[in-house]
């Protein structure tokens, strides 16, 4: 009964911990590109509006499109320079603390927001975008960072995968709060642009009641009786030998060694493997076409006979899918591993994407065809959600070092920010020059991601950063012969090689 007792604690503070991280983190990305979806009509008018009253200028459609191109755009770039300051923040401040001031930004974007109306001013909404955006960003790095070296070893990969689950969550929270009968009318959606200051206030409140990284603890600041503290509580028992061990190991291996720069780990031949696995898998993410499916639903709904006033409805299904999802793979995780969810995800994606074409072709022909086209977008998403969506935000934590694990994260996270500003700006020309076939270079993407997961991903699951590396080493040092070197060195990528002359 003590060690059920214990184990429950162990559990609850965990769970709280990860729920007060995740819903002023993650969440934050997911709720904050949901709630741009309702008040499109209402932002376009206001600038449309603001300008007439300035200048007495009417703007033409393309000039108020391209206004709110810059406003919705902004995000990404927002987010993109959160990705980049991500990984200094957290050497500097720790993973939890770096959480806590990210809040800083969001705050200053939702009063930004908030006050935009009164003061007439569309400028104020894009600056509070790229605020928002750079929450996003540092969130999306530092939450799943955390998450990894909290967690025991055997829910790792569980921890790590609710950021897809809260991602999930908060984009069908943000589509029933973009409802007409909520937020998403005239009267309110400034109110709407500034809602996700909530989210902010409930982890400013929350957080700061839970420990620090145990890792951080103990081998960025050597604080070693911090780090038993953290995991006494994280864990609801006493520390288990073999856990400590291991860190005191790494910790050792780290001593004297600086974190690693992004363009340090690019250039090390030890790291080659790991983070070409991490730029492709991150980049597929953004590429694979599932944002893109998301605003190509209206129309898809549309065709098949739903009224635009029941669409609002039938677009949280979406987010609902994803949801149920992220809820599923994280089930299935420890069970299944890394590269099955992975390349499932994409094979059933790459699939489904040659379905939809099919039924879009041929949606004015076969009178049931725009049904099955409502189909391909909820298997696609439920596909997205089973792999890709949880398990990308997974592998740097599992793939580098302590040292090296922010910059990888630098680099992860700008990956895809940069690959969803570029989907984003091109889908639109995707639509306009093929036509029912702007879903075939997604099902291209997805068929080479899962190839590349099946050809040279090593699985995971339940292995120590050193023998994840040996397995990596395989193809870093293939073909060369190599010196008999400890596990310590191929952590640190301080490799020493000798080749045959």
């Amino acid at each position: 009964m003590a060690d059920q007792g214990k184990q429950m604690g162990h559990s609850w503070t965990l769970a709280l911990m990860v729920t007060s991280t995740a819903i002023g983190g993650t969440f934050q990305y997911g709720y904050n590109l949901a709630i741009m979806n309702a008040p499109t009509n209402f932002i376009q008018g206001f600038v449309n509006d603001t300008c007439r009253e300035r200048w007495d200028v009417q703007l033409e459609d393309y000039q108020v499109t391209l206004v709110w191109t810059i406003i919705v755009s902004m995000f990404s770039l927002g987010g993109l320079a959160g990705a980049l300051i991500a990984g200094p923040m957290t050497i500097h401040f720790g993973r939890k603390k770096c959480m806590l001031l990210n809040n800083v930004y969001l705050m200053s974007a939702a009063l930004l927001a908030l006050t935009s109306r009164a003061a007439r001013s569309f400028e104020m909404i894009i600056i509070s975008r790229v605020l928002v955006g750079i929450n996003a960003g540092i969130s999306m790095n530092v939450q799943p960072m955390y998450f990894g070296e909290s967690a025991p070893k055997h829910l790792r990969g569980a921890v790590s995968l609710s950021c897809a689950v809260f991602t999930a969550f908060g984009v069908v929270l943000g589509q029933v709060v973009g409802l007409r009968e909520i937020l998403g009318s005239e009267p309110y959606w400034h109110y709407l642009l500034a809602s996700n200051a909530i989210p902010g206030f409930i982890q400013l409140l929350t957080l700061p009641w839970f420990p620090e990284s145990p890792r951080y603890l103990l081998i960025d600041r050597g604080d070693k009786e911090a780090c038993i503290k953290a995991l006494r509580r994280l864990r609801g028992c006493e520390v288990q030998a073999g856990e400590l061990d291991e860190m005191l190991q790494e910790q050792a291996q780290s001593s004297g060694v600086r974190p690693s720069r992004p363009w340090e780990l690019l250039a090390d031949r030890a790291h080659r493997w790991q983070l070409l696995s991490v730029i492709v898998i991150s980049s597929a993410m953004q590429l694979c076409g599932n944002d893109s499916i998301y605003l190509y639903a209206s129309y898809v709904f549309k065709e098949a006979g739903i009224s635009v006033e029941k669409i609002q409805y039938i677009t949280i299904g979406t987010g609902t899918c994803e949801f149920s999802a992220c809820i599923l793979c994280n089930l299935l995780i420890e069970l299944k591993g890394r590269r099955f969810m992975l390349m499932g995800g994409y094979i059933l994606m790459c699939c489904w994407a040659v379905v939809f074409t099919i039924a879009l072709s041929f949606e004015h022909v076969v009178s049931w065809m725009p049904y099955l086209s409502m189909t391909c977008i909820f298997t696609y998403i439920l596909s997205f959600g089973m792999g890709p969506a949880g398990v990308t935000g997974v592998l740097p934590t599992e793939f580098f070092s302590q040292t090296a694990r922010p910059a990888a994260y630098m680099i992860a996270g700008s990956m895809m920010w940069i690959n969803l500003f570029i989907v984003g700006m091109l889908f639109p020309f995707l639509v306009s020059s093929l036509g029912q076939y702007c879903f075939v270079p997604f099902a291209g993407v997805c068929l080479l991601s899962a190839m590349f997961v099946g050809f040279f991903l090593p699985e995971t699951k339940g292995k120590t950063l050193s023998e994840i590396n040996s397995e990596f080493n395989k193809l870093n040092f293939k073909g060369q012969q190599e010196k008999s070197l400890s596990p310590a060195q191929y952590q640190l990528g301080e490799v020493g090689l000798s080749t045959s002359l």
